[in-house]
């Protein structure tokens, strides 16, 4: 394909399971009949981020893949001709759990899965206690609207991960995500979403690629009163091969249109020959945690 209408769902969450799915199919439903063919969801979709803080009846919010979530947006998928990206809290085996993007193909099958490499443990954000780091490398998922490069949420830090999906042959890199802002800090931190934004256009600058980032919004407490809660800052956006944003939501909810012309991405790196000019034999070093 030369060219991708892509729709990034940014929304809230509910904390009921069922009304979430309902929402979510209604969403996706929405977008396709605005005239998107790839359908992306914002990381951990199906409840409140529960990783803001470490409790053991959470494992229980997990279920297997396939499993109800992706076998619902299977039917959906099919039944209206769409690509769909999902982000799952993934129950491997007992006691092994991941955080994973699932893609659905257009006949409803699943295209394939990538398991979250990077895996945080910040105040709020303490996904180590839930999630084991993927296993399942840095490979683009093929699907018939293109190679799907999916990276989730704290891997938008690493331009290793970036790099290594491009040089693979991803067609754009796509993050799913949930992040935000401590609400009796969030003053302070305008800075951390500014950061955020840049080094995502920036993997689009060094790759050549398009860069589609989904983000939720809505504020979320903290059910241990340890903090006040999460304010996700949305700003959900898709930005092109050179680093220029194509469209951005702002802080409430919205599905986000965007036309990615993959012949773009030819132009750039005969403009910017970035892969070419790789001194790939003096790279060497990047294997060292730190010299």
């Amino acid at each position: 394909m030369n060219n991708l209408a892509v729709a990034l769902v940014q929304t809230a969450i509910d904390p009921n399971k069922n009304k979430t799915l309902e929402m979510f199919l209604h969403l996706i439903a929405q977008a396709h009949a605005d005239g998107a063919q790839l359908v992306c969801l914002p990381e951990l979709h199906m409840s409140p981020y529960f990783p803001i803080t470490e409790n053991l009846a959470h494992f229980d919010l997990a279920e297997s893949i396939p499993g109800p979530t992706t076998e619902a947006l299977s039917k959906i998928a099919k039944k209206l001709n769409i690509v769909i990206v999902s982000s799952i809290f993934e129950r491997r085996a007992a006691g092994l759990y991941h955080n994973t993007a699932v893609v659905i193909e257009k006949d409803g099958s699943i295209a394939g899965m990538y398991r979250k490499m990077h895996i945080p443990d910040d105040p709020g954000f303490y996904e180590k206690y839930y999630f084991t780091p993927g296993d399942l490398g840095f490979e683009p998922i093929k699907t018939s609207v293109g190679n799907l490069g999916i990276l989730v949420c704290w891997d938008q830090w690493y331009p290793e991960a970036a790099r290594i999906m491009a040089l693979n042959g991803a067609d754009l890199l796509i993050y799913p995500t949930a992040i935000g802002w401590h609400k009796d800090s969030a003053a302070g931190y305008e800075k951390d979403k500014d950061a955020w934004q840049i080094i995502q256009r920036s993997h689009a600058i060094a790759n050549g690629l398009p860069v589609v980032v989904i983000n939720r919004v809505g504020f979320e407490p903290d059910p241990n009163g340890q903090l006040n809660g999460t304010q996700f800052w949305g700003h959900s956006f898709v930005c092109g091969s050179q680093g220029e944003i194509l469209v951005e939501a702002q802080e409430d909810p919205k599905i986000l249109h965007a036309q990615l012309d993959f012949k773009q991405t030819e132009l750039t790196r005969q403009c910017w020959p970035f892969l070419r000019d790789r001194r790939i034999d003096a790279y060497q070093e990047i294997l060292a945690r730190y010299r």
